[in-house]
């Protein structure tokens, strides 16, 4: 089974793929997340990736699909969040999974107003150790600046300052708000309201992948 959760910036797509994975026992693939971490490791593709991640821009596809091919197995149980994010990509998406014998099951679309998503991304907090999540206003850890979990730094990304947050909101709208009209076009899409807390935003969730599963 493959799920695709799409979204704006700040709508919430990392949180509840952390829920869905561990109830549903998905993989999730945060292109995000791997992108950070080839940075970190000055691998060529980090390096090529560093400048747009940082300036608040799409990586180019051809980096991302890479990525994602070599992640990808046939017959795999997949969440995969922060990808495709343009219809290009899920072209290919679609032609990597369809080698494989599997297609798209689900699209679940986070619906969120702008100011409320700008509002979200810049009280966002990150563990610099362990990347677990953190909301300065709904969320913060216990002990301000320490993550609940390890201990280590809670920090605001440098791609979490309200300017950015405002690129990249604009980039979404541009290039990736396409994907809705082309997965629904698919037949596969379903949109929820993230404007509520993450308990009834993953409840919905989870009927939307309990509905799909039963229809397979």
């Amino acid at each position: 089974m493959v799920v695709i959760l799409l979204g704006a910036p700040g709508s919430g797509k990392g949180t509840q793929s952390q829920r869905l994975a561990g109830r549903f026992g998905f993989k999730h693939l945060a292109t995000g997340d791997i992108l950070r971490a080839e940075i970190a490791a000055k691998s060529a593709v980090g390096q090529k990736a560093e400048p747009y991640v940082k300036g608040g821009k799409l990586v180019p596809d051809d980096v991302i699909i890479e990525m994602v091919a070599g992640k990808v197995e046939a017959g795999g149980k997949y969440l995969l969040d922060g990808f495709p994010r343009t219809v290009d990509q899920a072209r290919a998406l679609d032609g990597i999974l369809k080698r494989g014998g599997s297609s798209v099951d689900l699209v679940a679309a986070l619906t969120l107003p702008s100011e409320e998503a700008i509002r979200r991304m810049t009280s966002r907090r990150i563990c610099s150790r362990c990347a677990a999540v953190y909301n300065a206003i709904s969320n913060p850890p216990k002990a301000e600046g320490v993550c609940d979990k390890c201990g280590g730094p809670v920090v605001q990304r440098e791609d979490d300052s309200e300017a950015t947050a405002r690129r990249r909101l604009m980039v979404f709208e541009d290039q990736t708000h396409p994907l809705v009209s082309y997965y629904r076009g698919e037949q596969v899409l379903k949109e929820i309201d993230a404007s509520g807390s993450p308990d009834s935003v993953e409840a919905a969730l989870a009927a939307a992948i309990e509905s799909v599963r039963a229809a397979r």
